[in-house]
């Protein structure tokens, strides 16, 4: 009997990934135990209860990012036994964002900082990234949850710029912006809300731009708290750009204000 493939976009969904991964409950949880940087942790639904009991223990005491997913899910990854759990591990280490800016004053610069507020798309993110290191960012502030993360895509994507610019993973995106703003670095929201045109704002010195996700743009807290909003004029009629064009143009108005 000829065994069912599946249709394409089952097999699209569930391709196998080229991110490392660790596999199995104790893996797992040793992986945790060590310090290891973990991406995302994919938990089987209907997981046994007593290997769920045990990693839910080992989780308790940290902030990561679950996914509850079908077994076919967790079988792209791997053929031998996972128990029902795989985490993919990070490529590179992320940085406190309080330490950066800390080392940044210490030395005499004016941080320049890019905040990403729930950017889901990992290529997107990865763009954005290359540019910004073009661009003389210092650091890019991401969510710990829903945001994407450091992948090996996502490094690929950005040319290797995620290798060599820091990238600072935050609990509270806006407690870590209240942080920032109360170190002397002014907020700036990238928002098509804003009356004031992209051309219009000061953007030299320190300053920390933030861009909003694909589909909500900035959520309206962090839009309330910056020093000032702008926006990008546009004369089409679709409402907004792509975020990773949007950040290029905002991010090259900044270092064309310095430069000239």
């Amino acid at each position: 009997m000829e065994r069912h493939r599946g249709s394409r976009s089952e097999e699209r969904q569930y391709r196998t990934p080229k991110d490392d991964f660790i596999f199995g409950v104790r893996a797992v949880i040793e992986a945790v135990k060590a310090g290891r940087v973990l991406n995302k942790i994919f938990i089987q639904k209907g997981m046994n209860k007593e290997l769920f009991l045990e990693l839910k223990d080992a989780l308790a005491d940290g902030s990561y990012q679950l996914q509850f997913v079908p077994v076919e899910k967790l079988n792209s990854y791997t053929d031998q036994n996972h128990q029902g759990v795989i985490a993919l591990t990070s490529p590179i280490e992320y940085h406190n964002i309080e330490n950066v800016v800390e080392g940044l004053l210490e030395d005499g610069k004016k941080p320049f900082i890019l905040a990403l507020d729930r950017i889901t798309d990992v290529r997107n993110f990865g763009a954005i990234a290359r540019t910004a290191e073009c661009e003389g960012v210092d650091v890019i502030l991401i969510p710990s949850k829903g945001s994407a993360q450091v992948t090996a895509d996502a490094i690929k994507t950005s040319a290797g710029a995620l290798n060599r610019i820091k990238v600072c993973k935050t609990d509270s995106l806006k407690d870590s912006l209240f942080y920032i703003q109360q170190c002397g670095v002014r907020l700036v929201a990238c928002t098509e809300k804003s009356r004031v045109p992209l051309y219009e704002t000061n953007l030299r010195g320190a300053v920390a731009v933030i861009m909003g996700s694909e589909k909500d743009g900035i959520t309206s807290d962090l839009i309330n708290m910056s020093d000032i909003s702008c926006r990008i004029p546009m004369r089409g009629e679709i409402a907004s750009l792509n975020v990773g064009v949007a950040a290029g143009m905002v991010l090259y108005e900044k270092l064309r204000q310095e430069l000239y």
